[in-house]
């Protein structure tokens, strides 16, 4: 399978280059990946610089020239170019180095050990992002040794500040030197193929998502004793409130994306699940299956709106005193065209209380934009790669229901595709998924994602 693989990859190479030893790519990958996942590079507090100065080692050790641009030296991005000849726009590959903190009470092994056991590698960040990070490293060192002449510049940005302080990372660098990263495509986290039972299903390509938002719903009322009950209680009025907003929900609006989602997943579902997403749409079924969805697939159903969860209650400070201010606190996962100002407006209709004020909460967002085209050169070659590295899975295009730094750059008008390493859709309930309190990694998978990130750039990249 080897030798098949290696005369598959000779043949997209032109003459005087040279394919990838992938035997010899594969052990050098696992040692970039632990030395990487060994690297504490938590947020908070946010000290990306030694994962940044390991990589800029490396890269400079292979002749690949590297910039630093930071407004914190603790927290560095990197920039790596393999110049084109101009006759195409640059493909930017992109990942982050910062990873969020971790309870080291939670993890078997030590969670930055990168330790290795039954097929698995363990550590913080190992689908989070520094799978992403050493594919992007080795694209560029395999790019750079294969001598291939390419018709576009291939930028890779390791960006620092992901996990909640994009001002040290894709903010300064859209803002500041945006001129270095500039694109037609980006390559970044966020999808990557879904294995059921062992079995692979599809592979998930990030192509939109939604945008975060806070609203706060503020109630007052007279102060007064405990001890006599006020029908004006802030309380009460806020706790009507919530009860409102939480059992109303803004329409369905497909985009392209998620009706593209539904269309395909139907196609590899049981026939009741393919019966509820292909009648999505339909008049007479859409609010039942939506119901459905709601109780049943919340995820789903956060796929179709703007959605609204109510997540922080404050008020109250003595057991006999009734307050004369309360607030609760709504996180907004809005659809990439919503119209703010009128959501609030419909909110405050739905709550119908004069006593409660719905207040937009100014905070740092990531800008909305539309979702990636589907219809473009570089879609075209992941699903293309989906048949070659993952057989039997289809490419299911979809809105992330959270966030990623991709919306900085699909606001500046890049076309930005979200993908990853396989993963087993059983690690999350055990406790195994990015964010989680452990995280792991298939080992044969993470070697498999270096393959198809490289020959994705390849072909995107290289003269034809």
């Amino acid at each position: 399978m080897l030798l098949t693989f290696g005369l598959a990859a000779a043949a997209l190479l032109l003459p005087g280059q040279t394919p990838p030893d992938w035997r010899a790519a594969d052990q050098e990958t696992l040692r970039h990946f632990q030395a990487l996942v060994q690297i504490d590079t938590s947020d908070p507090p946010g000290v990306e610089q030694p994962a940044v100065e390991y990589l800029k080692r490396v890269l400079e050790a292979e002749g690949i020239p590297v910039q630093l641009f930071s407004i914190d030296p603790k927290r560095p991005n990197l920039v790596a170019r393999l110049k084109g000849t101009g006759k195409k726009r640059p493909l930017l590959l992109m990942s982050h180095t910062d990873v969020v903190n971790i309870d080291p009470a939670k993890w078997t092994f030590p969670p930055f050990g990168a330790v290795r056991n039954g097929g698995y590698i363990y550590g913080r960040g190992t689908v989070d992002d520094k799978d992403n990070l050493v594919a992007c490293l080795m694209t560029m060192l395999l790019l750079k040794r294969a001598n291939v002449k390419l018709d576009r510049d291939v930028i890779f940005l390791a960006e620092a500040g992901e996990e909640g302080n994009v001002k040290y990372g894709i903010l300064h660098m859209v803002n500041q030197h945006y001129g270095e990263i500039d694109a037609e495509y980006c390559i970044a986290e966020g999808g990557g193929p879904v294995r059921t039972g062992g079995k692979l299903r599809y592979n998930g390509i990030s192509t939109a998502e939604k945008i975060p938002y806070a609203m706060r719903l503020v109630a007052r009322g007279p102060a007064g004793h405990g001890s006599v009950p006020l029908r004006t209680n802030a309380i009460v009025h806020l706790s009507r409130a919530v009860a409102k907003v939480a059992d109303w929900q803004p329409p369905m609006r497909l985009n392209d994306t998620t009706r593209t989602y539904f269309e395909r997943l139907a196609t590899i579902s049981t026939p009741e699940q393919a019966e509820r997403y292909n009648n999505l749409v339909n008049p007479s079924r859409s609010a039942a299956i939506q119901e459905y969805l709601a109780e049943n697939e919340p995820r789903h159903n956060s796929m179709l709106r703007t959605s609204i969860s109510p997540n922080i209650i404050r008020g109250g400070y003595r057991v006999n005193v009734i307050p004369s201010e309360v607030e609760a606190t709504l996180d907004i996962r809005a659809l990439p065209d919503e119209d703010l100002p009128a959501l609030a407006e419909q909110i405050r209709k739905v709550i119908n209380d004069p006593a409660v004020e719905v207040v937009r909460t100014s905070r740092d967002s990531r800008p909305a934009a539309a979702p990636t085209d589907l219809k473009t050169e570089a879609f075209g070659l992941i699903e293309a790669m989906t048949k070659k590295y993952y057989p039997g899975a289809i490419t299911l295009p979809f809105m992330q229901t959270g966030a990623t730094d991709m919306a900085y750059l699909r606001a500046k008008g890049m076309a930005c595709y979200g993908v990853g390493v396989a993963t087993d859709s059983e690690d999350g309930p055990k406790g195994f998924g990015a964010h989680s309190d452990q995280e792991r990694v298939l080992e044969a998978e993470l070697y498999q994602f270096v393959k198809f990130h490289w020959e994705l750039a390849l072909r995107l990249a290289s003269a034809k």
